[in-house]
């Protein structure tokens, strides 16, 4: 479960808001929400092409060949979305996307789906549908009997589920089911100049966001208070699949949250955590303020974070293994007095995830991580330190990897002062 699911589930992206909110029990005042010096802009971005879908098929068609797998299965979500542009749901009635090792792709889905399957679908023709009494599994084990596909191994995706597994391989008693990481993640791991304008345009919403809530943040405030003002301000901008989490004071040292509601107040620790999608790629920026004046311990927290920050930066270059990243931090993190490993105080968590079409994708600056860092990665950069029954501090800023190292999407802030940071331009060389 990723961190976007994470928060739905418990609530905690709810920030567990009260029966009436500030703004709705102060209503003399004027609205939080109110704003309209905001506007979209994604404009100068477009969506991935049928083309580029297209390049993206054979690329993985060649690492089916250099992995030995003869097709790959996929169901619903970012994987499906990445190949052929369908954007659709999971349940249990089966749509897959099939991927020969040679020849074209095929959708598998339910009669009366098949014209919302379509609208989404960018490439491929070659659509079998299934009656509600029928074994979809047939339908997908009909199309690799007609790519002369009986034998040799079969990749699934790694969020494929089991029943659909399960359900397909006795129809293939010549096949072995292994995994299709190999050649998803040969493909999704390494993201292209589109991917990476559309990324930093995500981004770009997600900062300019953060400045109008700063600017607005009031007295009495509730967390929901803030987050709502967060997700109105990235849709006005022109985000989508919006997500945001706001904590205040002690509810800061939770890194996703409790269900313990704080109102800010002079002093108080304020800890976001916001992102949106554009076109399907995603930002996740992390800011940590101080409403009003901080205390000595405050400013040294947040400096230790934003230095950890940079070591990580520093750490992240060509060639490194991703897991070098997070040991570098909790060497750092040690010597300041915070640790070892992920004891508290101090970073409990890993350094950082790879994010692209999700916000959370392989691979992780995490300790034991081998994957060597390549051009093409991306990651999100977020240190933080938590220290219970006082508060938390969390920086996260994205990375991606170019021939000459690892670059920002977004600078991060230069102090507590200065607290929002920067759009950097992008460097595709």
């Amino acid at each position: 479960m990723d961190k976007r699911a994470f928060l739905k589930f418990t609530g905690a992206g709810l920030a567990a808001a009260p029966l009436a909110s500030f703004a709705q029990q102060e209503t003399a005042k004027k609205p939080f929400y109110t704003d309209t010096k905001i506007a979209d802009i994604t404009a100068s971005v477009s969506p991935i092409t049928a083309k580029e879908r297209r390049t993206r098929i054979a690329k993985a068609q060649q690492l089916m060949a250099k992995n030995d797998m003869a097709a790959i299965i996929l169901e619903p979500g970012a994987a499906m979305d990445y190949f052929t542009g369908i954007q659709w749901w999971r349940s249990e009635r089966l749509t897959a996307v099939v991927i020969p090792r040679e020849g074209d792709i095929a959708v598998v889905t339910p009669f009366f789906e098949k014209p919302s399957v379509e609208e989404s679908l960018q490439v491929g023709e070659d659509i079998r549908v299934w009656q509600e009494h029928e074994s979809p599994f047939k339908q997908v084990a009909q199309i690799l009997a007609d790519r002369k596909v009986d034998k040799g191994r079969l990749g699934f995706e790694s969020s494929v589920r089991y029943f659909v597994l399960n359900g397909l391989m006795p129809l293939l008693p010549d096949m072995q089911n292994v995994s299709a990481e190999p050649v998803t993640l040969g493909c999704r791991m390494f993201k292209s100049e589109h991917e990476l304008r559309l990324m930093h345009k995500a981004n770009e919403v997600t900062l300019k966001a953060y400045t109008h809530v700063y600017e607005r943040l009031e007295a009495g405030m509730s967390q929901a208070d803030v987050k709502d003002l967060m997700q109105q301000a990235q849709q006005k901008l022109g985000g989508s699949d919006l997500w945001a989490m706001a904590l205040f004071n002690e509810g800061s040292a939770y890194p996703h949250g409790t269900r313990k509601e704080q109102v800010l107040k002079e002093g108080s620790v304020v800890l976001m955590d916001c992102g949106c999608a554009v076109h399907g790629y995603q930002s996740d920026i992390s800011r940590t303020f101080v409403f009003g004046e901080p205390t000595d311990k405050q400013q040294q927290v947040w400096n230790s974070v934003r230095k950890g920050q940079q070591v990580a930066f520093d750490q992240a270059q060509l060639g490194n293994t991703a897991g070098s990243v997070d040991d570098a931090v909790r060497s750092l993190y040690k010597k300041q007095g915070y640790g070892p490993d992920y004891q508290l105080p101090g970073l409990s968590h890993r350094t950082g995830h790879g994010i692209g079409m999700q916000g959370h994708e392989r691979v992780n600056f995490v300790h034991g991580e081998k994957t060597t860092l390549q051009a093409g990665m991306c990651f999100s950069n977020e240190p933080g330190i938590y220290i219970p029954g006082e508060f938390g501090v969390r920086l996260e800023d994205c990375i991606y990897m170019n021939s000459k190292g690892p670059q920002w999407f977004t600078r991060p802030p230069k102090s507590l002062a200065e607290p929002l940071g920067e759009l950097a331009p992008l460097a595709l060389s």
